[in-house]
């Protein structure tokens, strides 16, 4: 272990039954990718071990445990979530969880997060940027978002295919593109409707540098003194969205974190790894971008930054 190992909020597991569940939802290629990975935890330690990474937050990636029936998708979230739990409990210091929610099921969601949260001990849960088209602004989840400040929890919010991803994508894996758009989109929704200002004490986490949103926030600012656009008496786009949490998942230098450091700073910038939708291979070279880069300044690295954040962030 590198003394400045990082901290890892953004890794993934898959387990058969989950594989299972999803192929017999007719899910061979999800999100237009061509097929499943495999996991285990052996696997993951060693890619931690050979990464200098120190602890790994794990949660089911996209497309999530709602495949349209509600009941199924409640019995399969526990499910995944008891798994992640005894993982976490067999190695505390390797493994944190972020519990699955079986939106957009609210109802559901609200019974899931206080069984994970209260009784399985899980560091947070895990949305997607929208659930069968709904996306995170949507009025239907206000309960959810309430119950979830109330209790200062942690939000990750992974992508997923938007609506009529498969016009949109024109054909291409939607991880490429799409997610990417697709994250842009459920955080504007959040902020234009409010919910960022009505639920401060939720510690949001995006992803992959909040892919486009770095280059729109001052667009959502421009609008607003056009056509309102829900920032009327509350704090402009670029502050409210600098107060969320960002990893840099994906391909963060040369570009990626220059851009999301301009428009929001690096005090809420964590590391994350993708893994194990992203192969080993390219999750080490992604790792092993980070320490090659020209570092924040002369006396930090961004793994000293990013683990200081995340222990920030954890520090509740």
């Amino acid at each position: 272990m590198t003394p400045a190992g990082l901290i890892d909020v953004h890794a993934h597991f898959v387990t058969d039954s989950y594989v299972a569940a999803a192929r017999s939802a007719g899910i061979e290629h999800p999100d237009g990718m061509p097929g499943w990975p495999a996991w285990s935890v052996e696997q993951h330690l060693g890619l931690m071990e050979g990464s200098g990474i120190e602890k790994s937050y794990l949660s089911v990636s996209s497309p999530g445990v709602h495949f349209g029936d509600d009941v199924a998708a409640r019995a399969l979230a526990r499910e995944v979530n008891a798994f992640g739990a005894q993982v976490r409990s067999d190695h505390p210091q390797r493994f944190g969880h972020f519990a699955s929610l079986p939106l957009p099921d609210v109802e559901g969601s609200l019974a899931e997060a206080a069984h994970a949260l209260d009784v399985l001990g899980a560091d947070g849960v895990a949305v997607e940027t929208n659930h069968h088209g709904v996306y995170l602004g949507d009025s239907r989840f206000e309960p959810l978002w309430e119950d979830l400040d109330r209790r200062g929890a942690l939000v990750f919010v992974h992508p997923t295919s938007p609506p009529h991803a498969d016009a949109l994508s024109l054909g291409r894996p939607r991880p490429m593109l799409e997610f990417l758009f697709d994250t842009a989109r459920t955080a504007s929704d959040l902020l234009l409707r409010g919910v960022l200002t009505r639920h401060p004490r939720i510690r949001w986490v995006l992803t992959h540098g909040g892919g486009a949103l770095p280059l729109l926030a001052d667009r959502m600012d421009m609008f607003s003194t056009v056509v309102g656009g829900g920032l009327a008496d509350a704090p402009s786009a670029v502050e409210q969205l600098g107060r969320l949490w960002y990893d840099m998942a994906g391909t963060p230098f040369p570009r990626q974190i220059p851009a999301i450091d301009a428009a929001f700073g690096t005090d809420r910038l964590l590391y994350g790894s993708d893994y194990c939708w992203t192969p080993a291979g390219a999750a080490r070279a992604q790792a092993a971008s980070v320490d090659s880069a020209a570092q924040p300044s002369a006396t930090d690295t961004w793994r000293d930054l990013t683990t200081r954040n995340a222990r920030r962030l954890f520090a509740v």
